[in-house]
């Protein structure tokens, strides 16, 4: 069964100037395509961030109440609660203006990094567990192998 006009099975048609012409210009076109839409993509979203960015991400800022946990009403109503459930109260020299960010709490990492050890500890134990019955069940076999052997002599 022969193949007609495709690369698969000619492999040396595919290297005639025409055809690499071909597939660098349609190649070309797609990367272009691709890469011309990321880069519109982001000019756009830049513009959006600078018209929306809160005023501590573009000017000096001097935090004036320190890190605190959100209650369930300031959760709801601030932006800044939703990332870490913690929030500051910052003040921006520039512009004199009092905003919210959000900050991460010593309390919260604490929680954090202990959620984390005993997560690991359980996936340690679990293997653990794994290794020791996968160990069992090879020695099981290796000894039925012995035994059968001896059966056979």
């Amino acid at each position: 069964m022969e193949s007609s006009g495709g690369c698969w099975r000619a492999p040396l048609a595919c290297f005639r100037p025409r055809v690499l012409l071909l597939h660098a210009l349609f190649w070309g076109l797609v990367a272009l395509r691709v890469f011309g839409a990321a880069l519109l993509a982001e000019d756009k979203l830049a513009a959006v961030k600078a018209a929306v960015a809160p005023c501590w991400l573009l000017e000096e800022f001097v935090v004036t109440a320190e890190c605190s946990q959100c209650d369930a009403f300031q959760t709801k109503t601030r932006a800044a609660c939703g990332q870490t459930g913690y929030v500051e109260k910052v003040n921006c020299t520039k512009s004199n203006r009092d905003e919210y960010k959000s900050c991460r709490s010593a309390v919260m990492e604490e929680h954090l990094f202990w959620k984390f050890e005993a997560a690991m500890l359980s996936v340690a134990a679990l293997s653990a567990i794994l290794v020791v019955l996968r160990q069992h069940r090879l020695d099981r076999l290796a000894s039925e192998k012995v035994r059968r052997q001896i059966e056979s002599i």
